[in-house]
């Protein structure tokens, strides 16, 4: 149960937090980030090995499309939970703390599961699979 509590005051801090300040990026003029090269930001450190993984995420993430909003949902869902596959993957790779490691293979197979469902909701509606 105290993971759940963590994750509630975690919550409710960010949820009170303006995201700007959140992403340590308060105060600057964002009309100035469309040129900036984010990559080195991303670059994997021992503290944050998930930059990568939250890169291909999110370029996955856009470009995912359907034909209409619900296919086009399903395929951004599918590309959210493969990125947090990668991520536990990451983190399993990358820790040997027992909770972490339990937490992350856990996420691994619920969203597996996920997108197993996903998918097989895409090919009812006559729909290509990803």
């Amino acid at each position: 149960m105290k993971t759940i509590t963590t994750i509630g005051i975690l919550a409710a801090a960010l949820a009170s937090t303006p995201l700007a300040a959140q992403s340590g990026m308060a105060g600057m003029d964002h009309s100035q980030m469309q040129g900036m090269d984010h990559s080195k930001m991303m670059q994997p450190t021992a503290a944050n090995p998930y930059g990568p993984a939250e890169m291909k995420m999110h370029e996955k993430m856009m470009a995912a499309m359907g034909a209409d909003a619900g296919e086009t949902w399903a395929r951004k869902m599918i590309e959210h939970h493969r990125g947090a596959v990668e991520m536990s993957q990451v983190a399993l790779r990358s820790t040997q703390n027992a909770d972490v490691r339990r937490e992350a293979q856990k996420a691994i197979d619920s969203q597996n599961r996920e997108i197993a469902t996903l998918n097989a909701m895409l090919r009812k509606l006559g729909k290509r699979a990803q």
